[in-house]
């Protein structure tokens, strides 16, 4: 941490500050080029906890997920945080024309779901994580489906990664993407006027040392996925004024998933 309080972060939203920027070659240089100023006429963001986010070395943040529109949230905080994130994603969408090329050249990791190839995503996290990289995951894997848009139970990816590399989990809450882009809706409906308000927040590193040291079961692996899940659904309380439910919202105990969504 370089800079000061949340006060100040928030003020800031351009990040100026004592920290200098990371490289960022010329694919991801055209996302931040495209995605920032968007970010700053459509919507009206205020990020807090930056000082929450370590300036370098290798780290694990574990966000919720409201919206399609939310990687690109995610993604400008994260650049705010003078770092440049490497999110895992479907592998479908790094197949899309364009959209698909310019990802998968700044460094985004294909998620390939019950494939031969469904380790390499892990394992290209692991070894982004060991560069001393920063990397983003949805634990919950799929947009919340809870009423209220809690988070949800989360897969054990975060957990597994960050026990194995000794890496920091960084627990991360966003709200008002689902204001911009509500998903799953039967119709996409885009609303950029009149500009929305964009909240991320950072939490403190989740505290996982009762889990180090000890054989990697599932059981464990739960565990902690369970206590990441926690600190992101109460950093997303302390953005949203409210106290989040003590259950969180287990999608597998209550419906199949609809056409398109994510699965594990």
């Amino acid at each position: 941490m370089t800079d000061g309080s949340d006060e100040h972060q928030e003020a800031t939203v351009d990040g100026q500050g004592s920290d200098p920027r990371p490289r960022r070659g010329f694919w991801f240089g055209l996302v931040v080029a495209i995605v920032k100023p968007f970010m700053l006429v459509f919507t009206k963001p205020e990020f807090t906890g930056r000082e929450n986010m370590p300036r370098s070395g290798g780290v694990v943040f574990a966000a919720n997920h409201i919206s399609h529109f939310d990687p690109f949230v995610l993604g400008f905080y994260i650049w705010e945080c003078r770092r440049i994130p490497r999110f895992l994603g479907k592998a479908s969408v790094f197949k899309l024309p364009v959209l698909g090329r310019i990802i998968t050249s700044a460094g985004q990791i294909p998620v390939h779901r019950d494939t031969a190839q469904a380790a390499d995503a892990y394992r290209d996290a692991v070894a982004a994580v060991e560069r001393g990289e920063c990397v983003g995951m949805y634990p919950e894997g799929t947009i919340t489906r809870d009423p209220e848009m809690w988070p949800m139970t989360g897969k054990t990816g975060a957990a597994r990664i960050a026990l194995q590399t000794g890496c920091p989990v960084i627990p991360v809450a966003n709200w008002g993407a689902q204001e911009v882009l509500k998903s799953y809706t039967g119709k996409i409906r885009v609303r950029l006027l009149p500009r929305k308000t964009i909240q991320v927040r950072a939490g403190k590193p989740v505290d996982l040392s009762a889990f180090k040291s000890r054989p990697l079961t599932n059981e464990l692996l739960h565990e902690a996925t369970e206590v990441i899940m926690t600190a992101v659904a109460e950093t997303l309380g302390e953005l949203r004024g409210e106290t989040p439910p003590k259950e969180l919202y287990d999608l597998r105990k209550t419906r199949k998933p609809v056409d398109g969504e994510e699965t594990a």
